[in-house]
């Protein structure tokens, strides 16, 4: 029995079956549904968990070489907002682009983990190194 780390089988899996290059979305509560690729739907109630709780949990195992987000998440999120998530990404090149754009990366992606976040555009696509 697992003890430490991520003990959820879903996100453990697919955490195991992302290779060099491919993308990870983790998601706030509101982003669309991609039928297109496996999505591990991890929303309890709003806020629970977070996307940087998420984001913390897979940075223990997952290396990532890049990262996107939505340009809109900068213009409607606090400064302490945008700090946080600069702080859970720190050492990561993050690129923000249109949130247009950043949609059209998803199906391209393993997987995506849905969280309860409520933060407009708090959604990451994380690429593997």
């Amino acid at each position: 029995m697992l003890q430490t780390g991520i003990l959820n089988p879903q996100v453990l899996s697919l955490l195991a079956r992302v290779r060099h290059t491919n993308g990870l979305v983790i998601a706030d509560r509101g982003f669309p549904f991609w039928p297109e690729i496996e999505t591990v739907d991890l929303s309890l109630v709003d806020d629970v968990p977070t996307v940087l709780q998420v984001l913390a949990a897979v940075r223990g195992t997952f290396h990532a070489a890049q990262a996107f987000m939505a340009r809109e998440f900068q213009k409607h999120n606090s400064a302490a907002t945008r700090a946080k998530f600069a702080q859970a990404l720190a050492g990561i090149p993050t690129t923000f682009e249109p949130h247009a754009n950043f949609k059209k990366r998803v199906p391209g992606a393993i997987g995506l983990i849905r969280t309860g976040d409520t933060i407009q555009y708090a959604n990451v696509i994380l690429v593997s190194g």
